[in-house]
């Protein structure tokens, strides 16, 4: 399955975009927020990239993301209802993530019938928790010490858009 938007391609991984991601992955700019510290081996960046493939049907989707035809990062819902995302840094701030994520979420709702999707980000991240924000998801509570990213202990706030909230445009 894929997903067109304007100026993205969403599409299931495949086991060359090992390479890609991995590059991508590797940034410390990318991966500050994410759950895993920067990958240091393309090995570890193929686990994901595998997993990515795994997900049974009807659990989750994730799909990597190109634009004019190179990989710039990835977006879906590894398990349903939990979305999330990541993007090459230089890319950051020409609104792909927001063009992504309205595919992902519009798919969501109508061809999955989700009533809910459910983000969790690091409390630092203000960009992500502002995208959040124009797409319509609300902070439900907050949790401290939920992830433990190489030496460091992580917090989370958490937020929720339910199907009658997502606005397409």
């Amino acid at each position: 399955m894929e997903l067109r938007t304007a100026r993205l391609l969403l599409r299931p991984a495949r086991s060359d975009d090992v390479d890609p991601l991995h590059a991508i992955m590797r940034q410390p700019r990318t991966m500050a927020y994410w759950s895993t510290p920067p990958h240091e081996s393309p090995e570890q960046t193929a686990d994901f990239v595998t997993a990515m493939m795994e997900i049974p049907d009807g659990q989750g989707e994730d799909f990597v993301v190109e634009w004019e035809g190179r990989v710039i990062g990835k977006a879906g819902l590894y398990r349903f209802p939990d979305i999330g995302y990541l993007f090459d840094p230089a890319v950051w701030g020409q609104g792909f993530a927001q063009e992504a994520l309205r595919a992902v979420i519009g798919r969501a709702f109508t061809v999955h019938a989700l009533p809910r999707i459910q983000a969790d980000v690091d409390p630092r991240n203000a960009a992500s928790i502002r995208l959040l924000g124009r797409l319509g998801f609300h902070e439900t509570h907050r949790q401290s010490r939920t992830w433990l990213v190489g030496e460091e202990w992580c917090d989370s706030v958490y937020f929720a858009l339910l199907r009658e909230d997502f606005q397409t445009t």
